[in-house]
């Protein structure tokens, strides 16, 4: 079923000459592309038959046209190539020798010049591979990996199945010079350049303009130029309406049954893109691909935990605040990072980071660390905030008071405070005054002042229990 499709679709394909490769136009019903609103990108308005945009940090499509059909993806196919050779070899600078077996390739083939019996360094062939689509660098990288083209065209449909997930890719071949078996979607090369695009290596070799080989037993050194020139550089000296300022690679591919192919990578302010034009002009994979890239980027924003609360941050009541505060006790709370915070983007659509924000305990684990009474000092922590990233790690910001909030005035002091006032205390006792007079000698004078009393009742009650003295007679003379 697979072959009789691509059969149908080469049908009529003319020889494997760059100038016999068939370019498509726009249909007369699109609609003209406005490169001021590239929000508004319409699949017809692209020349490619087929075309995906993905996210690099989660694989979200964000744009698809007939990214499911069979398509031969020609050199673009290097990309695993070159993937598998970073991946599955431990020295990347040990010398190999190019066979006769590696060198049995096309006459027309794209080459990086190797010669049979040349010693070079791999990581030289990775890069003539990649930057010059060099049918001969990808056989020798074959050979290096699994021993023999056959072994390693096995290990890339494995791979492409058992580790990419690709339901509708095989390959035929090593570097993609067109075989009816020799096939995948946009969608398929999307998925495995994403995962590529992980790799520090692959990502620096792809992103590589001009490169230059060392000496070798057989040639002198000699500077190459990535096939992706287009897209990757531009000066005033030397202008090119192609170049796109965020572009980061990828790849390359034509021949006269694909058509132009480019796979691309775009990167501006943390949104990371994987963009795939299949069966498009020369010219116009340059130009597809920059309108693509474009509209993801007005699609998708890159923000970090920290700016996503400050769209929408939280203010708490505090309580026992001064009446003559202004805001009633309301406080808004900031988001700090702490200094051995680690740097983490939340991608997302506009669509939705403004319903994160508008949710933002739902997206972020907010504990507080102390009750909200006052007082409250300005840049005080009230809590934390922690978002959890992709791979499972807590990232914990501290949110602390954005003003001060002072106590209520007169308010009594509660036991706990007139503890920590004692203990604070440099002096455990108390100065002398009237008032701890009274409190120390007041028991002891009203004990004296009621003993004296008692004293004064007690003598009163015996002067009423004494007898009268008798009367004396006395007489007058």
């Amino acid at each position: 079923m697979v072959a009789a499709v691509l059969l149908c679709f080469s049908c009529g394909a003319r020889a494997e000459t760059t100038d016999e490769i068939p370019e498509p136009t726009l249909s007369p019903e699109a609609a003209p592309y406005d490169a001021d609103h590239p929000e508004n990108l319409e699949p017809e308005q692209l020349y490619a038959l087929s075309a995906v945009l993905m996210t690099a940090s989660k694989g979200d499509i964000i744009f698809e046209k007939d990214a499911y059909t069979l398509r031969y993806p020609a050199s673009t196919t290097k990309i695993l190539t070159v993937w598998l050779g970073i991946t599955m070899v431990d020295d990347l600078n040990q010398t190999v020798t190019v066979s006769e077996t590696a060198m049995n390739i096309p006459s027309d083939s794209s080459t990086m010049g190797l010669k049979v019996g040349e010693e070079i360094r791999f990581i030289d062939v990775l890069y003539g591979t990649m930057l010059l689509s060099g049918n001969d660098g990808a056989n020798v990288i074959a050979e290096t990996v699994s021993g023999s083209i056959p072994a390693f065209v096995d290990l890339m449909n494995q791979t492409a199945v058992d580790f990419f997930g690709c339901e509708n890719t095989h390959f035929a071949n090593a570097h993609g010079y067109h075989d009816d078996n020799h096939y995948t979607t946009a969608y398929d090369m999307a998925l495995i350049t994403r995962e590529a695009m992980k790799d520090e290596t692959f990502r620096k070799i792809v992103g590589t303009v001009t490169y230059t080989i060392p000496r070798t037993n057989m040639q002198k050194a000699r500077t190459i130029t990535t096939k992706s020139e287009y897209m990757l550089s531009g000066s005033e000296e030397k202008p090119n309406k192609y170049y796109f300022p965020d572009a980061t690679g990828v790849k390359t591919g034509s021949h006269s049954h694909s058509g132009y192919c480019f796979v691309g990578s775009a990167s501006r302010e943390g949104v990371d893109l994987i963009s795939v034009v299949f069966y498009t002009g020369k010219r116009a994979r340059w130009a597809d691909t920059i309108k693509l890239m474009n509209y993801g980027f007005s699609q998708y924003v890159s923000i970090t935990p920290q700016a996503l609360y400050q769209m929408s941050p939280i203010t708490i009541e505090t309580s026992n605040y001064s009446t003559s505060d202004g805001n009633r006790g309301r406080l808004q709370l900031v988001c700090q990072a702490r200094p051995d915070t680690v740097r983490s983007n939340i991608i997302a659509t506009r669509d939705e980071v403004n319903q994160m924000a508008s949710h933002i305990q739902d997206t972020l684990l907010v504990q507080y660390t102390r009750d909200f009474e006052a007082p409250i000092t300005a840049g005080e922590v009230m809590g934390t905030a922690t978002y959890f990233a992709e791979n499972g790690e807590a990232i914990i910001y501290d949110l602390v008071a954005s003003r001060s909030v002072a106590v209520r005035e007169n308010v009594p002091k509660t036991l706990e405070e007139i503890v920590a006032e004692t203990y604070a205390d440099p002096n455990p006792f108390p100065p002398f005054s009237l008032y701890l007079a009274v409190i120390i000698f007041g028991p002891i004078l009203l004990l004296i002042f009621l003993i004296f009393l008692l004293i004064l009742l007690l003598r009163r009650i015996r002067s009423r229990g004494a007898k009268a003295p008798k009367p004396v007679n006395r007489y007058l003379k």
